[in-house]
């Protein structure tokens, strides 16, 4: 029953929204819709502590302590985005940004992106996690494009492109886990992508089918991680797309997308009993922290800038993932959490900057704290936050990652912190004029949500001093059935 109203929430909801999206409380309906999603959530969260692992509709869907932490993550964070979406969106429509018709389009495909994500996390078929991944794309690539100018056209049409690429990558390498679960299963149709009925033999795969296969799923999927060289799409969709897209994008679509990846590790690498998925994941973790902390220094676009900090932080998990362990897992698990809460609520923040400066340009954006105090407090802590000062939980999981590498992988150790210390200078750079600075700019028409901003960066500030023990003992028991070497 949690299940079924967790997924048929937002469904309905888009369906309802597409047809009446442009009503004058068509904002607080999706925000109706994204609470009642949340509440199912978490009852589906309280059943699993209770009852343990849940196959449903007939083993189709699968919930366990990896998956059930992150339905509650990207449920929460969809009901913050929608009440940050309120004001926001209603300024540009009044600023003519967006038409009453293109509102209607943004808040059916909402939630209908939010349907596709706790699908894909919910699914115990790999084959349907895969048609979820296809189906986000395609309804973001329509947020993405709402402004309808050259640039955000431009945009989607790179992250289609790009991702429908790498998206075709990962179903080949599902092909190949169906050929090779044929064989091992005697199974056929959609029970031979069952993930647990594959965990169960993957001893008996053959390996060097499904060596093959990661290195295809590894690249799709990484594709949506915005893992380097594979991001070029990030960017572009942050900068361009209207904000709540690019907090949920960054929040919630490249957690889903790391997600899968791990999925599809426990099973090759249970199958090869060999380090290469570890050390490919260690690679392009690696890889695209130094790049992203690099490229940092060349944005002029604020929501750019931070669209490489989350490549920055989602190469951080890859590589926490790759070095695998308990601590290790743990980290990458922490970090995902605090990441998506953190760089959600500093997208809110951003997005109510650059409406009042009415550029997204950094040199545009000044004296935040005497314009807004609000947003520029908010800006200010979430750029701390990001940058992993202590005592936010950014930090907890970022020593965690550096002091097993220090352990396991000595060699990377001086590269993350060399890494670390770049991508700080670059944001806390450009953050500091932005808050501190002189302006002359004029007061928005509508007060701006801030309630999610300072709801995120509690959680992360808590988190920092104290996780409570419900969610350490789901991190540790994600953490073990994830292993590693």
């Amino acid at each position: 029953m949690e299940l079924l109203l967790l997924l048929a929430s937002p469904l309905l909801g888009a369906l309802a929204l597409a047809a009446v999206g442009e009503r004058r409380w068509a904002p607080e309906l999706n925000v109706g819709v994204s609470l009642v999603t949340f509440l199912a959530a978490c009852a589906l969260t309280v059943r699993v502590v209770g009852s343990g692992d849940l196959l449903l509709a007939q083993q189709q869907f699968f919930i366990d302590p990896f998956n059930v932490f992150l339905v509650t993550l990207t449920a929460f964070v969809g009901l913050t985005t929608a009440l940050f979406s309120r004001p926001y969106m209603r300024i540009e429509l009044a600023r003519e940004r967006v038409t009453a018709r293109r509102l209607k389009l943004y808040h059916g495909m909402y939630q209908l992106f939010m349907a596709t994500m706790l699908t894909a996390l919910t699914t115990n078929n790999l084959g349907l996690l895969w048609v979820a991944m296809e189906a986000a794309t395609l309804s973001t690539v329509l947020l993405v494009t709402l402004y309808r100018t050259p640039a955000s056209l431009e945009a989607g049409w790179k992250y289609f492109i790009l991702c429908g690429v790498g998206i075709a990558q990962a179903l080949f390498g599902t092909i190949l886990l169906y050929f090779a679960a044929e064989k091992a299963l005697g199974a056929s149709g959609a029970s031979a992508l069952l993930w647990t009925h594959l965990n169960a033999v993957k001893g008996g795969l053959e390996p060097t089918v499904l060596g093959l296969a990661f290195v295809f799923l590894l690249v799709g999927y990484g594709t949506k991680v915005g893992l380097a060289p594979l991001h070029n799409w990030l960017p572009d969709a942050h900068a361009e797309g209207p904000t709540p897209i690019s907090a949920v994008l960054s929040g919630l679509l490249l957690n889903v997308a790391i997600y899968a990846v791990v999925r599809c590790k426990v099973l090759v690498e249970g199958s090869l009993h060999s380090p290469l998925p570890s050390r490919m994941l260690m690679g392009f973790g690696l890889l695209s922290v130094v790049l992203s902390a690099f490229f940092l220094w060349r944005q002029r676009d604020v929501k750019r800038l931070f669209a490489y900090s989350s490549i920055e932080h989602m190469g951080i998990v890859t590589f926490a993932f790759g070095m695998g362990g308990a601590v290790a897992n743990f980290a990458a698990l922490l970090h995902m959490t605090v990441h998506s809460l953190t760089k959600s609520a500093i997208f809110f923040a951003v997005g109510h900057a650059a409406q009042k400066a009415g550029s997204q340009r950094i040199e545009d954006i000044r004296g935040l704290l005497r314009l807004s105090p609000t947003v520029g407090w908010g800006l200010m802590i979430g750029s701390l936050a990001i940058l992993g000062m202590p005592p936010f939980g950014v930090f907890a999981s970022e020593f965690l990652v550096l002091t097993t590498a220090m352990r396991e992988q000595p060699w990377a150790t001086p590269i993350l912190l060399a890494a670390l210390g770049i991508a700080f200078a670059a944001i806390f750079g450009r953050v500091q004029p932005m808050v501190f600075g002189e302006t002359s700019v004029r007061r928005l028409p509508h007060s701006p949500a801030l309630l999610p901003v300072f709801a995120h960066l509690t959680l992360v500030l808590v988190l920092g001093l104290y996780i409570p023990p419900y969610l350490a003992h789901w991190y540790r028991a994600a953490a073990q059935l994830i292993g590693g070497p």
